[in-house]
């Protein structure tokens, strides 16, 4: 039998179901996790040198069987009026950065006056990240309160929150001095997307835990009891994202064309299985079962994701039901005839869900995909091609964005733009808000219908050089357009302009790639996530297949003994 084929994308491009996105086996969370097991990595706290109060210097080091990383941390205390997890804030509770190698003191005392400061600051080749992160103060003074009263914290209080700090940028790749991607991309460990980015998160997660530990510890030394082993490994790191994620998207089309990729590869595989086995039945309906144990504990305040997630939970009933019969797993191709059901009578919402769970039963099929999510393409004109041809191209490519009516002011609703503060990005509403004339060109649907339009009234024989020397203002997208023709899943295929956009749709999208859990809407343009709940701490790295215990976190469900 033939193999299935990826979906297509204008299935999977589509906004609608970008925005359902969920981590998968090859989510890049997952990938660290993998390797510090399969290359025996070891994560210990090397320096934790703190006042009574948790205030000071501390260093995690990450060894690996080639090179070590260490994450040097300082902690201050903070006002709580100077508390923002806004870009625009100057101080936090602790900052970040992750060492290349093993720092000396000479190394600490330099960036004690460095990484404080954060963008204020200036960093070296030999650090790799800068991040920086606030407490979560209610839950963090209770598991304080709680350990140095001799108790664990409350399991309620836990599952709601679900971290004791919360990062709100983790910057690499040469910003602000630290060493560029050249200089250690072809390191193994390192060659994935967002590896150095997510290590760091790593070892923040394993920092939050000996803090407020340490801080119990000081405040009542007799009474004191460490953070139960279920409870410590629920929390993980909390994160504060916004409109700044959105536009790498658009402008990294041929990397987020290989993420989609792998992931589309994936699905295919997996659902060309011919037969499964008892085992693998009995493990999806246990995945489904914890799916919809997640899918309980997942509550948030914005109305629309609420919606899902309540659609999410009876689509995951539906489908247990569905697997409790005999009839359930079908005899010949079991994952597709699933995948199809759930595209017929479920949500987008559940049907992503479930792709997440199908990925994860064939790590043989799809892990080898890790190494292909990476790229070092760039666009580039070709200057001899016909006219004919690009036209050819657009209509064949660009189809769904010449469908798209941009007479209709509600086409051209909104505009995307820089602060001139922090020079973040930013979503302005065309003919409400000053700075159009600023646009940043995130308008490739508009622009590839311009550009089509002006084609029409040329000569097809002449060549693209020819046509930009008299109509200059179309170089950024015939580039575009010229480059992403072998990328099928290279183009959001929605109008980034439009009046119906949700950036939450773009932000969610990607974190779901770095492996993000429990996604919490604070509006449509900024979202709370958590990192690395559920994942193994350091002791447990070794442990088989503990990268997959954070694929569904749950809380924990005792009170665990002291």
């Amino acid at each position: 039998m033939m193999s299935i084929p990826p979906r297509p994308p204008q299935q999977v491009m589509r906004l609608e179901r970008m925005g359902t996105r969920y981590q998968t086996r090859l989510s890049f969370m997952r990938t660290v996790l993998r390797r510090l097991r399969k290359e025996q990595w070891t994560v210990e706290q090397s320096l934790a040198d703190w006042d009574d109060d948790g205030y000071g210097t501390a260093v995690y080091r990450a060894k690996g069987p080639n090179r070590t990383y260490s994450l040097v941390a300082y902690s201050r205390h903070l006002e709580a009026a100077e508390r923002s997890d806004r870009v625009i804030a100057e101080k936090w509770d602790a900052a970040f950065t992750l060492f290349d190698g093993d720092p000396t003191q000479a190394d600490i005392d330099r960036l004690r006056e460095n990484v404080p400061r954060q963008e204020a600051g200036r960093l070296s080749v030999s650090e790799l990240t800068l991040s920086r992160a606030n407490k979560s103060v209610r839950l963090f003074e209770h598991v304080v309160h709680s350990l140095a009263s001799g108790r664990q914290p409350d399991l309620e209080r836990i599952g709601q929150t679900g971290y004791l700090m919360r990062t709100t940028a983790v910057y690499g790749n040469g910003k602000f001095g630290l060493a560029d991607r050249d200089c250690t991309c072809h390191r193994r460990e390192l060659a994935a997307p967002y590896q150095a980015e997510l290590l760091t998160v790593y070892l923040i997660r394993c920092y939050t835990h000996d803090l407020v530990e340490h801080i119990a510890r000081r405040r009542d030394p007799e009474k004191f009891v460490p953070l139960a082993p279920d409870i410590r490994r629920h929390l993980g790191i909390g994160n504060s994202t916004g409109l700044g994620m959105a536009p790498f998207l658009y402008h990294h089309p041929i990397l987020i064309n290989n993420w989609i990729s792998a992931v589309e590869t994936a699905l295919a595989a997996v659902r060309s299985v011919e037969r499964i086995d008892g085992r693998k039945k009995s493990a999806f309906k246990d995945l489904v079962a914890k799916a919809g144990v997640m899918s309980r504990e997942w509550n948030v305040e914005d109305s629309r994701q609420m919606q899902r997630v309540l659609q999410l939970r009876a689509d995951l009933d539906l489908l247990s039901q569905r697997l409790s019969d005999s009839s359930g797993f079908e005899h010949n191709r079991p994952w597709d005839a699933i995948y199809r059901w759930a595209e017929e009578n479920l949500s987008i919402e559940a049907q992503e869900m479930i792709v997440s769970l199908l990925i994860e039963m064939h790590p043989e099929k799809v892990d080898h995909l890790e190494t292909t999510m990476g790229t070092t393409d760039t666009l580039d004109i070709q200057p001899a091609m016909t006219l004919g041809e690009l036209k050819s191209r657009i209509e064949s490519d660009y189809r769904w964005a010449l469908q798209i009516d941009f007479g209709d002011p509600a086409a051209t609703h909104f505009f995307w733009y820089a602060s001139e503060e922090k020079l973040e990005p930013r979503l302005g509403e065309r003919r409400s808000e000053p700075g159009a004339e600023r646009e940043h060109l995130l308008t490739a649907a508009r622009d590839v219908t311009t550009l089509y339009h002006d084609l029409r009234c040329a000569d097809e024989n002449h060549t693209v050089a020819e046509f930009l020397l008299r109509q200059p203002q179309h170089r950024h997208i015939v580039r575009r357009v010229q480059s992403l023709w072998k990328y099928r899943y290279a183009e959001i295929q929605d109008n980034l302009l439009g009046a119906g956009l949700l950036p939450i749709d773009m932000l969610r999208f990607k974190l779901s790639f770095f492996g993000a859990t429990k996604f919490d809407p604070k509006s449509d343009k900024w979202t709370r996530i958590n990192m690395y709940q559920g994942a193994p701490l350091p002791d447990e790295i070794g442990e088989p297949d503990s990268d997959r215990w954070m694929l569904l976190p749950q809380a924990p469900r005792t009170g665990a003994e002291a």
